[in-house]
């Protein structure tokens, strides 16, 4: 029931509501503690057994260690990592495990030696080639990285040692995947037979000549739909496969209140925005006056060029956030130092922005990276003398050569080892002094936490970008405007609560709810969440998502539920009602109800086309019995079922194919946009072929591409995966 706008009314509900509170935790407390709370479905399940969560968890931190690790080679900030990602590998994983158990596929010592090497057949893996090359030969050296291995399951360190039995298991599993696809691939072919009629579809034409008049030329209000036709209707038509449920699922409807700010709200804040302006344009101390929180929601100052700022146009800098619209570039690089810039509006903010000096160094290098983290002291020590032996042989002429061979590097080794056009801060300190400081066709080196960088310089422009002292302020809603807005939801979801309570059908319920909502002036919108794999999209909290899947899947949970109270998700409210539970299967006639009504709808406008387009002899007869039409023609193949200016039809143009002669024409035939009458003008015929080799290549790679995906979707299928973190953490299902 909900109860929000009720309690403010009736305050002391709420010592009523704070004691059945408490006792609840009291109760839930004392069931953990009595040892009742054992989760039956974990993070979720595999062939009806749970899933181990702190083994997934292990999945998710190695994850994480090795996005932090990439992220550090490349020189980008880290990010979380998809947990979803890890999930669907982490359950792959163990689907796969079982296949190998049961087909007996593992690997030896020998053979996994023989697959890290490049020996007994297998060719060398490309990360190692390029890991693990001779500086002499530029050739894979296998000693190179049998000592890398050495290392690492000896070393001191517990990371580097975790790093190593991580890889082995995941060079252990990668070779036992390949050998698993191998033995699908080998069960898959293609008939001589399909290879013929792929041919087929793809080279016989048929031009053809065609009316269509479209369901559209006949309004929905003209059809008269009552539930007796629609029952009969789901009746006929319940079993067809377009209308199965694949997946056990729950829809809901919601729309949302926005709190915008009033034209008040607005006046007010351009207001306070020039007096802002004023302010700042005579301050005497810029990185005070920034930081001051009173003056701006972007509290960051600097003088240095870090804070240099380039148009929006410019990735790099949309990386960095540093950037002003490209519509004021020229407005700043003509700017004197000390003009204030703005109020403009950006990145979500309206911002005023003091040039407070310039950079003009635009650099150009290319490099050649002997990785070597600085806190890996033997690393470094080969690192150097790597560089060492490198620097006497490197010359302008073979600089390129040696980062092919050499660098390990891959944001830049395919352009050459070349990073262009970049201004200092936009690279560590060592790296950009050396571009900076040195002469144009310097050859040096310099080490950074990332290895050793041998480094030519290659050029040097001018370019004026301004160095920014920036203001922000969003303009938000006043709390006079939040509070009448406020108020306006609890109006509405307690009318919502009147109007629905009395209802005993789930499904007048949501009428209801959809009626009112649509008088309000909202639009309700569905939102379906799978049972196995609980996702709610379109949601920017976590919160909101949560509150949706307990409204749907909470136990004891019926069609016409109406939430408790608004969720608050950042600046809306939205309100939702659970509107339909579909069981995997045959549908429900209220379930389908919707879909069905459309479909009963479109069925009726058929009808009433066919029967005036039935009796016609000719086309043109066609096009005067049925007003608003016209000839037109197209040429069509099985193989690519568009008809030109109507659409995609598989269905109409299939039966183009079913034995129909030249100079026949069709009866109408129900099509997605319409209903159609089509002419068989003429038939080009496939030119004859000594085979179909080329069809049956192309649909077996095709097949063979595809295998992986298609296999796991099967096992997963297969194993009923049931993903159950979401339900797991909100205590829907444990």
């Amino acid at each position: 029931m909900a109860i929000i706008g009720k309690i403010r009314d009736n305050s002391w509900m709420m010592l009523i509501l704070i004691g059945l509170a408490l006792v609840a935790f009291i109760f839930t407390d004392y069931s953990k503690m009595t040892g009742n709370n054992e989760s039956v479905y974990g993070f979720g399940t595999i062939k009806g057994e749970k899933v181990d969560m702190n083994e997934f968890n292990k999945n998710v931190d190695r994850a994480q260690v090795n996005a932090d690790r990439s992220a550090a080679q490349q020189q980008q900030p880290s990010t979380p990592v998809d947990r979803d990602q890890v999930w669907r590998a982490f359950t792959d994983k163990l689907l796969l495990d079982d296949e190998f158990a049961a087909l007996g596929i593992d690997v030896s010592p020998a053979e996994f030696d023989a697959f890290l090497y490049g020996k007994e057949g297998f060719e060398v893996l490309p990360e190692f080639i390029q890991g693990f090359t001779d500086e002499k030969t530029g050739m894979f050296n296998e000693k190179l990285l049998q000592s890398r291995i050495e290392e690492m399951e000896t070393s001191d360190d517990p990371e580097v040692q975790q790093q190593w039995n991580d890889s082995k298991e995941y060079y252990i599993d990668k070779r036992k995947q390949e050998k698993y696809f191998a033995i699908l691939r080998q069960g898959m072919y293609v008939t001589d037979l399909e290879a013929k009629n792929e041919y087929l579809a793809q080279k016989e034409v048929k031009s053809i000549s065609y009316v269509v008049q479209r369901y559209t030329s006949i309004s929905d209000d003209d059809i008269k739909v009552t539930d007796e036709k629609l029952k009969e209707f789901y009746e006929e038509n319940k079993n067809d496969a377009k209308y199965s449920n694949k997946f056990n699922s729950r829809d809901v409807r919601f729309f949302s209140i926005d709190i915008l700010p009033s034209g008040k709200d607005s006046t007010e804040f351009d207001n306070m925005m020039a007096e802002l302006k004023e302010n700042f344009a005579t301050t005497t101390n810029d990185s005070l006056f920034v930081v001051n929180r009173k003056n701006s929601d972007f509290n960051y100052f600097s003088s240095g060029h870090q804070f240099t700022f380039k148009s929006d146009a410019d990735e790099k800098a949309k990386q960095r956030g540093l950037t002003y619209p490209v519509a004021l570039d020229s407005v700043f690089k003509n700017a004197s130092i000390g003009t204030i810039v703005g109020p403009y509006n950006d990145n979500g903010g309206t911002r005023l922005a003091k040039v407070i000096g310039f950079n003009s160094d635009l650099l150009s290098v290319r490099h050649i990276l002997i990785a070597a983290q600085k806190t890996d002291t033997a690393a470094v020590e080969r690192a150097q003398a790597k560089v060492d032996s490198l620097m006497p042989l490197i010359n302008k002429d073979n600089f390129g050569e040696y980062v092919i061979n050499f660098s390990e590097d891959p944001g830049s080794k395919e352009t050459g080892g070349k990073y262009e056009d970049f201004m200092d801060y936009e690279m560590v300190p060592e790296f950009s002094d050396f571009a900076k400081s040195k002469s144009i066709g310097t050859i040096g080196y310099v080490q950074t936490d990332f290895g050793f960088h041998i480094m030519e310089v290659l050029d040097k422009k001018v370019e004026k970008a301004p160095i920014l002292a920036i203001v922000q302020k969003s303009l938000k809603a006043s709390q006079e405007t939040i509070d009448d807005k406020e108020s306006e939801v609890d109006n509405i979801i307690y009318l919502l609560d009147e109007k629905i309570s009395p209802i005993e059908d789930g499904y007048a319920k949501v009428a209801m709810f959809d009626t009112i909502v649509a008088k309000e002036g909202y639009f309700a919108r569905p939102v379906n969440i799978q049972e196995n794999s609980p996702k709610v999209y379109g949601f920017e909290t976590k919160f909101a998502e949560d509150k949706l899947l307990k409204l749907a899947f909470s136990e004891g949970a019926q069609v016409g539920d109406l939430i408790d109270s608004p969720i608050k998700e950042k600046n809306k409210y939205v309100i939702a009602i659970l509107s339909s539970i579909k069981e995997e299967g045959t549908p429900s006639f209220e379930a389908a109800k919707a879909v069905m009504e459309r479909e009963f709808i479109q069925a009726e406008k058929a009808k009433r086309i066919k029967s005036q387009m039935l009796g016609a002899k000719s086309l043109e007869e066609v096009t005067k019995k049925v007003a608003g039409t016209s000839i037109a023609k197209a040429d069509v193949t099985f193989a690519n079922p568009q008809i030109q200016g109507a659409g995609y039809e598989p269905a109409v143009v299939g039966s183009l194919f079913s034995g129909l002669k030249d100079g026949q024409r069709t009866l109408p035939l129900e099509g997605k946009s319409g209903v159609y009458v089509i002419q068989i003008d003429k038939t080009v015929k496939a030119p004859a072929a000594a085979n179909y080799q080329a069809e049956k290549d192309q649909l077996l790679s095709s097949m063979k591409n595809q295998l992986e995906g298609t296999a796991k979707k099967a096992l997963a299928k297969f194993g009923n995966v049931v993903d159950n973190r979401r339900f797991f953490d909100t205590n829907i299902r444990r």
